[in-house]
């Protein structure tokens, strides 16, 4: 007899504020990686589906670049029951920018988006973590263009780093040195991951970058396992 189907995973794209134009590309790509493995992807900018009920019918959701402040009171209780009882959050560069109003969101993402480097430049990424289904098929220093995001407090300590930024190789790093950029943690039950990369839509075209989306997300759909203790 066959096992159930897996879950499938919510991915929510809602901007209150700038919004990427990168974000169809990107949900399109998503979509087709996952459900070459089997998951199917429920695309949606409608916050209305932030209920208890809704979200249990999924292993995760995606903020796909979601700005500003998208969820109302009950939308954000559900999410977080989602989370702390086991549900998995994946959130992907502007996600960081998102519900900068409500503090538990910052425990959820890791860190808020501060500010950016000017424009998109070629920089160094360092993999701090080889056994990540994220970052265990990439190069020790991974050298791509991107939009290159600041956050208001360096996250370490709080979060398991998965990558960091080498602060000499490009323009109008403020971080102080430490720079991670992509991570993973434990929040209550549930599973947060989250990387700063993905601003341009080419970047969703990156063999290496779809590979990094694709392993970060199946462990925050319980799909692949991994160490993100802190």
């Amino acid at each position: 007899m066959l096992g159930a189907p897996p879950q499938p995973v919510l991915l929510f794209d809602k901007t209150a504020g700038y919004h990427h134009a990168s974000i169809p590309h990107g949900a399109a790509v998503i979509e087709r990686l996952l459900a070459a493995r089997g998951i199917r992807v429920v695309q949606t900018a409608d916050a209305r589906r932030f209920t208890d009920a809704s979200l249990a019918r999924y292993s995760a959701v995606v903020f796909l670049s979601t700005t500003g402040n998208v969820l109302n009171g009950s939308q954000q209780g559900a999410l977080r029951r989602f989370i702390v009882r086991g549900g998995g959050y994946a959130g992907i560069h502007a996600a960081s920018d998102t519900e900068h109003q409500w503090p538990w969101y910052r425990t959820l993402v890791g860190a808020w988006f501060a500010h950016h480097a000017p424009g998109l430049q070629r920089a160094t990424l360092i993999v701090e973590d080889r056994d990540n289904p994220s970052t265990r098929s990439l190069p020790a220093r991974w050298l791509r263009t991107d939009e290159w995001y600041a956050f208001d407090r360096d996250p370490r300590g709080h979060v398991h780093v998965l990558l960091r930024l080498d602060e000499h190789g490009f323009t109008g790093a403020t971080m102080g040195g430490d720079h991670p950029v992509a991570w993973c943690h434990l929040v209550g039950k549930g599973r947060s991951w989250y990387t700063a990369g993905g601003h341009p839509a080419a970047a969703f075209d990156e063999p290496a970058f779809q590979r990094h989306l694709v392993g970060g997300i199946l462990w925050a759909a319980r799909r692949m396992p991994a160490d993100c203790s802190t």
